[in-house]
């Protein structure tokens, strides 16, 4: 060989190999992020269920980190716009489901905050952030931030997004696409999903999938009704159309997980399954509701049960607020790790920024903290002092009844502090030992209490949340019945009830 080509060729190799400075960039990891809609913490197997079904996203939790202290809000809509914008509902205003006028709080103290009802035009999601990124980026099923063009997912950062929510068969689309005649939505998101995947299996891709399931109404293929039917309930796990609902989502999280494997992106793609908020149920359980003087409390239809958890969906006891969270980050977690450190919503958008590498939008305000550490150390703590709640509002449950009155919620480690707006009462719980919060502490620790309301005060002012306002024309108990006919439901596509 001529003897200037061998050391030119001995050259060029240096240069390609690994050892050199000029190795090539890491490969972005794939990200799918399912999200349940009120399933509630102990909804699954791996959750201590006895009665519901769900092997795929148990086996997910047997290969990742499941979080035991992980937190939403207290219903839908402000779930969502937390995650997508990476900020406090008192930061974008999102609080609830639809206006001040839903429930009748014209006998109760305060006026509520209005509530903004869309994701603000100027909130940067994290579909935008990813996509600046170099990601493709796709959205099927519930979205609830927002109707018209302007604040479809489609113009928030989605390449491909289709928006469906209401009903789970017969069901519209935004844009409308073709459905098959009794086809089931869950089954239908799935399906788009599947084909996003097998299209960007080249690319880096983020694929956020939000089920209507298990969302009322209660509709299930009559199959899995049928598999659950004659099974004995355990506790407040019995009804086998809910049963069945929770089934369809876990047979889609489990074909999307096939799928990563046919395709060979299993090693190279996070996986994160969690749920929007609290079960429905536990109310007709001690605390369950606050009900007004005067009024004979009447049992609520809870369609599931939070035990040990007080209360349910739409509650800011843990009942409401604590949902699974279940993440798989190949080389990175765990099998089987369990972190019971506090965390909550708007940490994911710093969390998937680190995972991805992709640098988070200049000057934009985020107020999470990435979950980086505890993924791969699950008994790791974070770096801040505690997580927050905002609720300026009322959300009503029948006459009388309320799901939550105005109040602040701050966790710093185990313990939880509540204060309730209309009268600054404070309640005070140590999670560690009392998980169902039946013990309120707040007179046994008054420094404890009194070091929490300032912390909890503190952010308020620093993030500028509104707080409500003395209603000036309060009308006698009786004369507004705690919730309109149909309290608690707004009415989505095909007239069902959506929240």
């Amino acid at each position: 060989m001529n003897r200037v080509f061998f050391p030119l060729l001995l050259f060029l190799g240096f240069l390609m190999s690994p050892v050199s400075g000029r190795a090539a960039a890491p490969e972005k990891p794939n990200v799918v992020f399912i999200l349940a809609d009120d399933l509630g913490w102990t909804d699954l197997g791996c959750q201590g269920s006895k009665y519901y079904e769900t092997p795929h996203i148990d086996r997910l939790a047997a290969e990742g980190v499941r979080f035991q202290n992980y937190h939403h809000c207290q219903n839908c809509q402000p779930t969502r716009a937390a995650l997508m914008s990476g900020q406090y509902g008192a930061r974008t205003g999102v609080y609830t489901v639809g206006g001040v006028g839903r429930f009748e709080w014209q006998s109760r103290p305060l006026r509520p905050v209005d509530n903004v009802q869309q994701l603000p035009l100027d909130r940067i999601t994290v579909a935008q952030a990813l996509k600046a990124g170099g990601y493709a980026t796709a959205m099927f099923g519930k979205w609830h931030l927002g109707d018209k063009a302007e604040y479809h997912p489609a113009a928030r950062g989605f390449d491909e997004a289709v928006v469906s929510m209401g009903k789970h068969f017969d069901f519209e689309t935004s844009p409308k696409v073709p459905v098959r005649k009794g086809e089931y939505l869950a089954d239908f998101v799935t399906d788009r999903a599947e084909d996003f995947i097998r299209r960007n299996r080249e690319n880096p891709f983020f694929l956020y999938l939000p089920h209507f399931g298990v969302h009322a109404p209660h509709q299930a293929k009559a199959e899995w009704i049928a598999h659950f039917k004659d099974k004995p309930g355990v506790a407040g796990h019995k009804d086998p159309v809910y049963a069945a609902m929770i089934a369809s989502v876990d047979e889609s999280v489990g074909r999307i997980v096939k799928l990563l494997g046919e395709l060979q992106l299993t090693e190279k793609t996070i996986v994160v399954f969690s749920s929007d908020n609290g079960g429905v149920g536990g109310y007709d359980r001690p605390g369950g509701l606050i009900v007004d003087s005067g009024r004979t409390k009447v049992k609520e239809h809870s369609v599931t049960d939070n035990a040990p958890l007080r209360s349910g969906k739409g509650s800011l006891y843990e009942g409401g607020t604590r949902v699974p969270l279940i993440v798989k980050w190949p080389g990175m977690t765990p099998k089987g790790g369990v972190t019971r450190e506090p965390a909550i919503h708007v940490d994911w958008y710093p969390t998937l920024l680190e995972m991805t590498g992709v640098q988070p939008p200049a000057g934009y305000t985020l107020d999470g903290t990435s979950l980086a550490p505890v993924l791969k150390e699950p008994g790791k703590p974070l770096a801040r002092e505690a997580i927050f709640q905002h609720f300026p509002g009322y959300l009503g449950s029948g006459p009388g009844l309320w799901r939550t009155t105005p109040v602040g919620v701050v966790q710093s480690g185990d313990w939880k502090l509540m204060e309730f707006y209309e009268d600054q009462r404070l309640e005070l719980y140590n999670l560690a030992e009392d998980i169902g919060e039946t013990r309120n502490l707040a007179a046994e620790q008054p420094g404890k209490a009194r070091e929490l309301q300032a912390l909890l005060a503190a952010w308020r002012g620093a993030i500028q949340a509104k707080m409500p306002t003395p209603n000036t024309d309060r009308k006698e108990v009786g004369s507004g019945d705690g919730g309109k006919k149909g309290a608690g439901k707004k009415r989505g596509k095909g007239g069902k009830s959506v929240e």
